[in-house]
């Protein structure tokens, strides 16, 4: 779903192709308590920093965890908001999303409803 998408940044209005390229976890990496997704923004590496305590609120509202499919599909609907409402993309880290906003997005992707969250499938997995 938000894998492989454009957006375009609202004040300079240049569009941008945004690809999921991988996900790891950050504690690893570089101490932080994050699931860390990296996409390619133009071509140009972006990492999203989605915290941990996300996951544990997560699963307290609703029963269920968040999947690593779950977690690309959160961090590329936060980038392409981001890019959408102007905030751009001169960054490389966005390390300052927080569990509210986490869970803003799972509101918006309606997985707080109390049914079980599915996401949709990959473009590539629907394709075949």
């Amino acid at each position: 779903m938000h894998e492989d998408f454009h957006a375009t940044d609202p004040l300079t209005g240049q569009e941008y192709h945004c690809q999921f390229q991988c996900l790891m976890t950050g504690i690893a990496t570089r101490h932080s308590d994050t699931v860390d997704v990296k996409f390619l923004v133009n071509g140009a590496a972006m990492w999203l920093g989605l915290p941990h305590p996300a996951w544990i609120e997560f699963r307290a509202r609703t029963g269920y965890t968040i999947t690593d499919r779950m977690a690309v599909d959160l961090a590329g609907l936060y980038l392409k908001q981001a890019i959408e409402s102007g905030s751009g993309v001169d960054r490389q880290h966005w390390n300052d999303i927080t569990s509210a906003d986490v869970l803003r997005l799972c509101a918006q992707m309606h997985w707080l409803s109390g049914e079980r969250p599915t996401p949709l499938p990959s473009p590539a997995a629907a394709a075949s």
